[in-house]
């Protein structure tokens, strides 16, 4: 009969190897989220410091540089000079490029368009696909990053348009608005009473209607600009 051998549960060893195995078994059950400064950094010297206790280490450099973030931001000899090894210190390195490369996918992803110029550049490119007499919306967060472009919801009457448009904007967690018309064919007077008419229906959930926009062959025009709004 084949010997069967019971499998060893290294998170239950001591030592370095043992903290290890528990700290990221961590991980995977509770999520990264629950790990203090420390401990994140810790995590990292893992890889640059290979059979060692990385707590007292971890502890040290925050304790030394005043935080986690001021501990990947610190100059290379000034980690030399805490005691890290290169290995270590190229590992340190990673976060802050990841951090970068995140921030500049979400830019591209969500634009900010917090002024004219922004928005009437992303209106350059958006109107590639409108569709002439199309009333879309921007859903913007409160720091005016862009959460989705979407074409007005249908409905038979402007009132249950706009409570469209509402339960939309709460589901996107939304807090404010951009309108615009791509080329309407409406009177100037209707566009005027239908954007107040959606600027009275976002007021009671604290959504903000930034503005409402007529494009046409060149620049857009603001309803808001012009008084209409």
């Amino acid at each position: 009969m084949a010997n069967t051998y019971p499998r060893i549960d290294l998170t239950r060893g001591t030592g370095p190897q043992g903290h290890r195995a528990r700290m990221r078994a961590r991980v995977l059950n509770t999520g990264a989220s629950t790990l203090a400064d420390y401990e994140i950094l810790e995590m990292l010297l893992f890889a640059g410091v290979p059979r060692k206790d990385t707590k007292p280490l971890a502890k040290g450099l925050i304790g030394h540089f005043g935080s986690l973030v001021e501990v990947f931001r610190a100059p290379t000899q000034a980690l030399r000079a805490a005691g890290l090894k290169d290995d270590a210190i190229r590992v340190l390195r990673l976060p802050g490029v990841a951090a970068e490369r995140l921030a500049s996918s979400e830019q591209r992803e969500r634009p900010t368009l917090s002024n004219w110029d922004q928005l009437v550049t992303y209106l350059d490119q958006a109107l590639e696909g409108g569709i002439p007499g199309q009333f879309r919306l921007l859903y913007l967060d409160n720091r005016n990053r862009l959460l989705a472009d979407e074409t007005a919801p249908d409905a038979d009457t402007p009132t249950e348009r706009n409570r469209a448009i509402a339960i939309r904007a709460l589901a996107l967690h939304a807090t404010a608005l951009i309108g615009f018309y791509v080329r309407p064919t409406e009177r100037p007077a209707d566009l005027s009473q239908a954007a107040r008419q959606l600027d009275f229906a976002m007021r009671p959930l604290s959504i903000t209607l930034h503005d409402v926009l007529v494009t046409g062959n060149g620049l857009p025009s603001s309803l808001r600009q012009e008084g209409l709004l």
